[in-house]
């Protein structure tokens, strides 16, 4: 980190603008390239839109969204403490530090690109990854039908995701069994050929028609199978062709880095854990960090530079000092309006909210498998009723997350929940508020919110076809990051965008098999020094 006044005058070869989850992992890639990396942020923290916070800080961020326009993609930001939380010896809220909220909670897929990227750069040592548990629908206690503890917990039905989960469910039919049995089939051996049998014309259906009509699945299991591909869509509005390859990479996650589980969470933050570990590795390799510093106005390629270089480009920091780069990069919230090569296009908007619950809420966090530590987090989708009418749109599927304190975001005997749904705040949050209050009724009727922080964030779905064009600025020294994805899962194509922005970078020098693959940096210094 620099200290204040040291930058005036200088070059770099890259000038990084935000330090969130996208422009860090590109620092990561950049760590060993040999390029001159300056990585700025105007906020005092790490993490950009992936950040996360203590209370004291979830609080000043929250007056930020309110406060400075173009503050990031996120509006309607309020925080809410219980009156109890003065009242009551248990069920406290503790000091503020003893919490770590993320802005991106988002759950990994074991097949995730991001997973051997991180293992390939060496930079998984420094980070901790546990596993998500169950998954589990919500139904009105008289839609769930008697069976083990295991499967239903008051009003909860937990969602078989394997053929030795549907064979072990007691609240299953058997003629249910059998349909989903030959489902399960059927994506077992359109894995095998390597296509599916399904006529193409079939992914254009909506996904409960095309249960019904191939599988003969009954209506109760379509929310259970929705769960498993996370749609931010509801049950009809969501295709076959979307539905499908998200079950698939479900299934096929299962087992991959133990049993029971397809995914996991990373410890003490979720991304911007990931984002810190990435800085902190091109830090490391001699990248220069400045936080509360943004990006000005960015002049024309002049023969003003220090070094007499025509092609640099000079930036005005916010400090009002000003340095030299060959390439800036940066999402449309860090770097000026001027530099993009359009306005950004109609953004989608979730509601979310984080809330502080004063209890561990333990029946939904069993362990995994036998003798197996209990999960660290789980996930719960309550259906959206059905509109009426022919053309009216059903509602969307409300998804909650929930971290337990082994997640390190919060104190012992507590437990976080992350609330999201495709709908504007006023519709998203009052439903959110519902549904947390169906939940703990059902699980812990003694468990009450302790604290509450809700936004609408701003971003695209993972189904959003982004223009060929996206990550271009205005011009070729310029590359921009598109909007978040707010999808539940970790999206692939992050990793792809940064791969795109690395190579415009590197030009010649790019080489693809080298793209976030590094060798221990203890091998590659005692080569070096018998080389020399």
């Amino acid at each position: 980190m620099l200290g204040q006044n040291t930058l005036n005058d200088t070059t770099w070869d890259v000038l990084i603008s935000g330090t969130g989850l996208p422009q860090s992992l590109l620092a990561l890639a950049l760590s060993r390239s040999g390029k001159k990396v300056l990585h700025i942020d105007k906020n005092d923290y790490y993490g950009g839109s992936e950040a996360a916070f203590s209370l004291q800080e979830a609080e000043h961020w929250v007056n930020k969204v309110g406060c400075e326009p173009n503050f990031g993609p996120f509006e309607s930001a309020s925080v809410w403490r219980s009156p109890s939380t003065e009242k009551k010896e248990n069920g406290k809220l503790s000091f503020s530090r003893a919490y770590t909220l993320s802005l991106s909670p988002q759950l990994i897929y074991t097949r995730s690109k991001l997973l051997p990227s991180l293992v390939s750069s060496k930079v998984y040592r420094q980070l901790e990854f546990q596993a998500m548990g169950n998954w589990w629908v919500y139904r009105d206690e008289a839609q769930v039908e008697t069976g083990s503890q295991e499967h239903a917990i008051r009003g909860l039905q937990c969602v078989p995701s394997s053929r030795e989960d549907v064979f072990a469910d007691d609240t299953l039919t058997m003629k249910s069994k059998r349909s989903l049995m030959k489902f399960l089939r059927y994506l077992g051996q359109s894995d095998e050929s390597g296509s599916s049998s399904t006529e193409e014309g079939d992914f254009d259906t909506p996904f409960s028609t095309f249960l019904r009509s191939k599988f003969q699945v009954h209506s109760d299991l379509y929310y259970p199978l929705l769960c498993l591909c996370l749609s931010p869509h509801s049950i009809s509005q969501t295709t076959a062709g979307y539905a499908l390859p998200k079950i698939k990479r479900h299934l096929q996650s299962i087992g991959v880095f133990g049993p029971g589980f397809s995914s996991v969470v990373t410890k003490w933050g979720g991304a911007s854990e990931i984002a810190q570990v990435a800085c902190r590795a091109c830090a490391v390799g001699g990248g220069v960090y400045a936080l509360n510093r943004g990006i000005r106005s960015v002049g024309p390629p002049a023969q003003g530079s220090p070094d007499g270089d025509s092609s640099l480009r000079r930036v005005c920091l916010s400090d009002g000092e000003t340095v030299c780069t060959r390439y800036i990069v940066g999402t449309p919230w860090d770097i000026p309006a001027d530099t993009q090569k359009a306005e950004l296009p109609t953004l989608t908007k979730v509601s979310r909210s984080v809330m502080i619950v004063s209890s561990p809420l333990e029946a939904l966090f069993p362990p995994i498998a036998e003798n197996d530590p209990v999960a660290a987090g789980t996930l719960v989708i309550f259906p959206g009723q059905q509109a009426a009418g022919e053309d009216a749109i059903d509602e969307p599927p409300l998804y909650l997350l929930l971290h337990s304190s082994d997640t390190g975001e919060c104190p012992f005997g507590q437990c976080i929940i992350y609330a999201s749904v495709l709908q504007p705040s006023s519709k998203g949050h009052p439903r959110i508020d519902s549904a947390v209050q169906q939940l703990l009724k059902s699980t812990d009727p003694v468990a009450e919110v302790l604290w509450k922080m809700q936004f609408t964030q701003l971003g695209h779905l993972g189904t959003d076809i982004l223009p060929k064009d996206g990550l271009a600025g205005v011009d070729s020294q310029i590359l921009v990051f598109p909007s978040p994805c707010l999808d539940l899962e970790f999206n692939d194509s992050m990793i792809d965008q940064v791969r795109h922005v690395w190579k415009d970078i590197m030009g010649a020098d790019a080489d693809e098999n080298e793209f976030l693959v590094f060798e221990n940096r203890e091998a590659a210094e005692e080569e070096n020094m018998s080389a020399s």
